[in-house]
């Protein structure tokens, strides 16, 4: 009987693999489109974090809308830096002064504008007389997104600027 085994060759040929000129070849292509790459990925990352501080604030907002109307007291969410959103904010509570219902971290390089505060009334209504608009931009990108609460309290996201 004959076996149907192989030999191994002794002179390489039915060896398998690459060489490492092609190994080094192709990890040079992979770095040069990862290079031509980078710029797009920081515009997606900037694009990112402006609609999670959107989505963020909606939340809050919507947190601060349903506190009130369950409370039964005035609701108030403010900026924890004097004017500027970027830097985190706070839902006071009413009933125990000087503490939070929540507190939100500030988001580095983003830039929020908005109102010095919204308070929700005891029926889920803002207070005052117009609709308080938040705009979310950072720097080197064209991502905008509008955070706007309308008079009856309903907090909503919308693609670009207020």
């Amino acid at each position: 009987m004959k076996s149907c085994h192989r030999r191994p060759s002794r002179d390489g040929a039915s060896q398998r693999g690459f060489t490492l000129t092609e190994l080094l070849i192709a990890v040079v292509v992979i770095g040069i489109l990862a290079a031509l790459a980078a710029p797009s990925f920081n515009d997606l990352i900037k694009s990112q974090r402006i609609k999670s501080m959107a989505s963020d604030l909606n939340a809050s907002l919507t947190v601060a809308r349903s506190e009130a109307i369950k409370r039964n007291k005035n609701v108030t969410i403010t900026p924890i830096t004097a004017g500027a959103w970027q830097g985190g904010w706070q839902i006071a509570d009413p009933d125990n002064a000087g503490n939070f219902i929540e507190t939100h971290a500030a988001i580095a390089t983003l830039t929020a504008t908005g109102p010095a505060s919204v308070t929700y009334r005891n029926s889920g209504r803002i207070v005052g007389t117009t609709a308080p608009a938040f705009n979310i931009s950072a720097t080197g990108t064209t991502a905008q997104r509008c955070v706007s609460v309308d008079l009856s309290g309903r907090p909503y996201v919308k693609d670009g600027a207020c």
